[in-house]
């Protein structure tokens, strides 16, 4: 019998076929990098996690190790509308994704695509997984036809693996940091080989190096050492900018950057502190970038070899923090909440500087208060939760003074807060007040795995970091308090309860505009006249502030007013009343006169989208009413009435252009979708669950820019006979 491999054997064996699956596919393409994103484990979440990388070394890797499916990146786009994402270039990168153009400011083409099986004879069996390719910057604007087929067959190949693991009740998850993988390698050279290839460098004029994809030097000759002014024992191993002083700047590291993203030769010249000039010389593949080094100019001598660094030392040179800083900077501006701002950080900051926790905190009521968190466990911060700012601890003494305070270990944190309770798996900390308009507004706490130095230049960095957070923390929250203003005083206008009518069905819902924070004018009312008479109005103020909220507070008035008269003389009434007050905003608005008894509905219009009706049965029809003046605009208008029966079983959709208005699509298609949602609706189908698919609807193809407003009437009763016989 042939043995079965266990369940962890076998997920073993499945990591591996999608590493292969993507080393491969990147060769086959011509690929430079390729990246693989799985989606979080909770459903809930709506988050991808970077699993595999291939030709991009794990410092580039981390800032985008998780991405939001709601982000503004290639591959969100990708997974969440399952479309192949393709970008030409460096400007079409810039135009259509800002965010990655200006932090990746560098020459490269890429592919993302969703990883979506197809079927024949079912609809497509999605993986929430996506695949991303990247070209070098010679590239074309376009896909050939043979980068789009080994596109496609890695997209099959890795749909594959992952719906197989997931059959097979062993789904494939993303580990908790990226999985670096090593392109296919060059054919190894023999010894004889191996030995002309040194000498031939070495009698190459100038100095000669090879980085790796980290940045690390690999190779060194000794002309190349000498011209750096630092022993090849201290270089070898090392970052070129944390082993040599005065390549700290984020200009040479840029160079470096720029030729591992584009895969594009790049030239630069870098004065050492002698003065001497030195040209170097960059040529990457996908295994890492050769160097030479050449002098340009001697005006001060020979200096003496630098010592190699101190490893007690080392931390983030200015260099190497200056992308995860630009990286945050940009992703705050797009926090608007104060989650968002907790969420946005946490992407950044825990992979890019190694942290393995970061909590937000802020004063209240004299206690402390849990902003936000990534990494810690609930319990742990629930005892933190409240804790009296007069408490003793490191984070009120952060809101008291405003003075950083770092620990490299447990030791230090204990012996400076004996009280202090530590999490499992913490072992060093850092302490940071978040600073904005001169004013302490909260702290925030970073927590690593292991003991940790924390150099000067490492503390400025966290400390830069800690002040957008504030500022951007600080602006989220003036952001959340005027919202809510806005909202409240925006819902209060409208009824709170509709009144309850004998024999007659209704549902409403209203939706604000999905950003920002305008308020909307749209508005209904459903006013009872007696027993078996309603009135029923909807509109739709223009303009997005609070004079069109005032307004729709006065039109709601006025409406009520004159509930009861014929639907010409109530919207006549109307109109009069606001080319009185001159509001210099223009009102669409529909009003119904119900007669429940007598089976009939009389409306009327005032440049309002036309209601819908739904027959008993199924049939359903746009009633192309008599169309007048927006009110507001001619205090002379007049408007026309049309009655329609009212039969039981009848159903009325009154509903605003948000509803049905999407840029780019036909509003009478649009239109004409809800109507047919209406009319597919089971026969007594209950008008809230109705009202909720119709707005779902809505917001399939996307935020919509503008308030929603719906009220559904249904008469009850027996549908008779005749009329069922007659549909």
């Amino acid at each position: 019998m042939r043995n079965v491999p266990g369940r962890d054997q076998q997920a073993k064996v499945d990591r591996r076929a999608l590493r292969e699956a993507l080393v491969g596919a990147c060769a086959d393409a011509g690929a430079s990098i390729g990246m693989l994103y799985l989606p979080d484990p909770d459903p809930t979440r709506r988050v991808l996690h970077l699993m595999l990388v291939s030709g991009l070394s794990r410092e580039f890797a981390a800032p985008w190790s998780r991405v939001g499916l709601d982000d503004p990146i290639p591959v969100a786009d990708a997974v969440r509308e399952g479309r192949l994402v393709w970008l030409g270039g460096q400007e079409d990168t810039a135009r259509r994704y800002p965010r990655l153009g200006l932090v990746l400011p560098y020459d490269f083409a890429l592919a993302a695509a969703p990883l979506t099986g197809e079927a024949a004879d079912r609809a497509p069996e999605p993986t929430g997984a996506g695949l991303v390719f990247l070209w070098p910057g010679s590239h074309g604007p376009d896909l050939d036809e043979r980068e789009r087929k080994a596109l496609e067959s890695a997209r099959s190949l890795l749909t594959r693996i992952l719906l197989r693991a997931a059959r097979d009740g062993l789904p494939l998850r993303p580990p908790p940091h990226p999985i670096i993988l090593r392109p296919l390698p060059s054919p190894t050279p023999g010894p004889a080989e191996a030995a002309a290839t040194t000498a031939f460098v070495r009698r190459l004029p100038g100095g000669n190096c090879a980085l790796d994809l980290n940045g690390t030097i690999t190779f060194i000759t000794q002309e190349a050492a000498d011209l750096l002014g630092a022993p090849v024992s201290g270089l070898r191993g090392a970052l070129p900018w944390e082993a040599l002083p005065w390549m700290d700047t984020p200009a040479i590291e840029n160079h470096y950057r720029a030729t591992a993203m584009s895969r594009l030769p790049r030239s630069f010249t870098a004065e050492r502190p002698t003065g001497q000039q030195l040209c170097f010389d960059l040529y990457p593949d996908n295994t890492g970038i050769s160097v030479r080094i050449t002098a340009v100019g001697d005006r001060a001598g020979s200096p003496a070899p630098l010592p190699p660094p101190d490893p007690e030392q080392s931390a983030p040179s200015r260099a190497t923090a200056l992308y995860p800083l630009m990286l945050l900077a940009v992703t705050l501006t797009e926090a608007a909440h104060a989650q968002d701002v907790v969420e946005k950080a946490a992407d950044q900051i825990v992979p890019s500087l190694g942290a393995h926790a970061l909590a937000l905190l802020a004063e209240q009521d004299g206690r402390v208060r849990i902003v936000g968190h990534r990494g810690y466990s609930a319990e742990h911060l629930a005892e933190l939760d409240g804790t009296p700012i007069s408490a003793d601890t490191a984070i009120t003494h952060i809101l008291h003074t405003s003075t950083p305070l770092f620990f490299g270990d447990v030791g230090e944190l204990l012996a400076a807060h004996p009280d202090a309770v530590v999490e499992d798996g913490m072992a060093a900390w850092a302490f940071l007040p978040l600073i904005a308009s001169n004013r302490p507004i909260g702290s925030l706490v970073l927590a690593y795995a292991h003991p940790r130095v924390f150099a000067p230049g490492e503390r400025a960095v966290l400390t830069s970091i800690a002040g957008l957070i504030a500022q951007a923390l600080d602006r989220a929250r003036l952001y959340d308090a005027t919202y809510q203003l806005a909202r409240s005083l925006q819902t209060g206008l409208l009824p709170h309860t509709l009144p309850r009518v004998p024999r007659l069905d209704v549902a409403a819902r209203y939706l604000p505009a999905a950003h920002g924070l305008e308020i909307g004018g749209d508005f209904y009312d459903l006013i009872r006249i007696d027993d078996t008479t309603v009135a029923a109005a909807i509109g739709d103020v223009q303009g997005h502030n609070v004079n069109a909220a005032a307004l729709m507070g006065q039109v709601r008035t006025a409406v009520h007013a004159g509930a009861g008269a014929p639907p010409e003389e109530v919207l006549a009434r109307t109109n009069r009343l606001l080319t009185d007050l001159e509001p210099g905003l223009f009102t669409s608005c529909l009003y119904a006169h119900i007669d429940l008894a007598g089976h009939t509905v009389r409306l009327a219009s005032a440049g309002h989208p036309p209601p819908l009706l739904r027959h008993p049965g199924g049939t359903t029809e746009m009633l192309n009413l008599p169309a007048g003046l927006l009110l507001g605009i001619e205090p002379g208008a007049s408007y026309t009435a049309v009655e329609v029966p009212f039969s039981p079983g009848t159903l009325l959709a009154l509903y605003t252009d948000g509803l049905v208005e999407a840029p780019g699509r036909d509003i009478e298609d649009s239109i004409g979708a809800v109507a047919a949602l209406i009319g597919d609706a089971p026969e007594h189908h209950p008008l809230g669950d109705l009202a909720d698919e119709l707005i779902e609807h809505a917001h399939r193809d996307g935020p919509r820019p503008d308030d929603i407003a719906l009220l559904l009437l249904r008469t009850e009763g027996p549908v008779p006979s005749t009329v069922r016989h007659r549909l």
